[in-house]
Parts: structure tokens; sequence; C-alpha cells
């Protein structure tokens, strides 16, 4: 047999046998779906939320900065509204400038009941926020963390609310490099802190740009006066996060309040997450909390 005929003999075999010399069938692949766990037997309800989305500004760290954490400090003020000495703990970003100007964004946080103003620190509040400064997720900020001493009366009897706006909010201006507008100034609590925020936030809107609701007890249905609402500009409402665990005995409440949102059509962020009433749910959502706050700054 000629060379020329064997050779196309060989290259027949090799092509009647799916074979091509130096290359091999890749493997396939499963497709693989993310999917986000939704808690069991619980699903939210339809949200009116904003058509638009606020991109932050951020700020960066002062230049030749080497900090990579925060600080935390106690203070302790004289308060004629509250009738005592009130603690108040007060984070500063990495390198924190006592002249800048403008000032850093401030954001409040309240505690909840029976606990005091160690609580956001202990669910890891400065630990966030610096991952968050430091990744430029979040511009430097400022985070007041205050204590209710008589956390047993009621909102509408109790002088912390007039505390914090009367006392607590300008002296962090006095000593702090605070900044003063609305848009750069937050308030947000966890439980009956949360009760406190809305309260405050509805009541004292031309001061704070953006409210977190954190696990909204029963007590915010019966003891908000909604009745503010409708005297806030519709351009000048604040923006709103209300978020809740599925096994929160609370859980009814935040959705007769989230249902109040709807029905006013008040723009806001509805998260129903797994957990119940506890720190753990808390601690493991503080980022989440930080990093919605600052979207606004």
């Amino acid at each position: 047999m000629r060379p020329n005929r064997l050779f196309s003999l060989v290259l027949i075999l090799f092509l009647l046998a799916g074979c091509v010399p130096g290359q091999q069938a890749a493997p396939s692949t499963p497709a693989v779906t993310a999917q986000t766990p939704t808690p069991a037997a619980v699903q939210p309800e339809v949200t009116f939320t904003p058509t638009e989305t606020v991109q932050p500004t951020l700020t960066p760290a002062p230049a030749g900065c080497q900090e990579s954490s925060g600080r935390v400090e106690r203070f302790v003020l004289d308060s004629a509204a509250v009738g005592r000495p009130l603690g108040v703990r007060v984070y500063t970003p990495p390198c924190y400038d006592a002249d800048r100007s403008p000032g850093y964004p401030v954001l409040f946080l309240l505690h909840g009941q029976s606990f005091t103003d160690d609580q956001w620190e202990r669910l890891g509040v400065p630990a966030a926020a610096d991952r968050l400064i430091a990744a430029g997720e979040a511009p430097p900020f400022l985070v007041v963390m205050p204590q209710e001493y008589y956390y047993l009366k009621n909102l509408n009897e109790s002088t912390y609310g007039k505390a914090l706006i009367e006392e607590v909010l300008p002296w962090v201006e006095a000593n702090f490099a605070a900044c003063r507008e609305r848009d750069c100034r937050a308030i947000g609590g966890l439980s009956r802190g949360a009760s406190w925020a809305a309260w405050l936030g509805f009541e004292s809107w031309m001061l704070f740009g953006a409210i977190g609701l954190h696990s909204l007890p029963s007590a915010a249905s019966g003891s908000l006066r909604y009745a503010w609402l409708p005297q806030i500009p519709a351009d000048e409402r604040p923006r709103l996060y209300l978020d809740i665990g599925a096994k929160d005995v609370y859980y009814p409440y935040a959705l007769e309040f989230e249902k109040f949102l709807n029905e006013v059509r008040l723009p806001h962020q509805w998260h129903l997450n797994a957990g119940g009433h506890d720190e753990d749910y808390w601690s493991a959502h503080v980022e989440e909390y930080l990093r919605w706050y600052a979207q606004g700054w």
C-alpha cells in the first residue's frame, strides 16, 4: 500500500472514532444559583419604596492617616432634663480631626430597655465602622451612644427625649467636629431605642435626615403620635429603615407599623430577617445598619 493511502486510512479511522489528535472535550460545569434563605412561613408585605437610589459622596480619610481604628470615649453630662448625670459614649473615626470643617456626619444610636450606653459598642459598632471607613464604603463619621436611666417610663412621660434634643445634641456639636446639617445627622435604635428613634425622628424631623428602627416593639404602636407625619413636607421626609427578625415576639407590631408606612406612602426600606429579639440578631446586622446610614452622607 502506498504511503499516502496509508495516511488517508489512518485519518479516516480517527474521524470515525470521533477523535481529533491533540484535543479533548471540556467537561460540563453545572450552573450554580445562589439562594437567599427566607424565614419559614413568614413573607414580607409589599413595600412602597423610593424610586431613586441616593449614592453616597465619600470623604477620604486625612492624607497620611496611619490609624486603622477609631476610639470610643465615655463622658458624663449633667442633665437638668433627666435630673441626674447622663452617660454618653462617643465613637470618633481613625485620625479624627477636631478642627475639620465641615464636620463629620453624626449617628445617634439608642440602646434597648434594661441595657446601658455600652450595648451598641458590645454589638460591634466601632469595629464595623472601622471596616467600612477603611474600605471606602463610608466616610469617617461620629457615633453618639447615650444612656437612658429611667427606661421603664412611658415615652410620653419620660424626659429622656428632651435631654437628647436639648442637652446631648448641643453638647456634641460644641465639643466635636460634628456636621450641623440635617442630611448628615441620623438617629436609630434597637427595641425601646427604636421607639425613641421613631418618636424623636418624626417629632424633630427638621434635625434628622435618616431614621433606623431595628426590632421596633409594641410600645411604638400605641405611643407614637403619627399626627406629626402630615406636618413634614413631602420632599423633606427622612429616609427610613425598618427591620426585624421573623421569630421576634414583636414582629406583628413591626408589621403593623410597616403597613401604616405604606398607607401614608412614606418611602422606606423593610427587612425581614431570620432571628429573634436578642443581641445575636442585632450584632449580625450591625454592619448592614451602618452601611445604610452612610448612604445618605
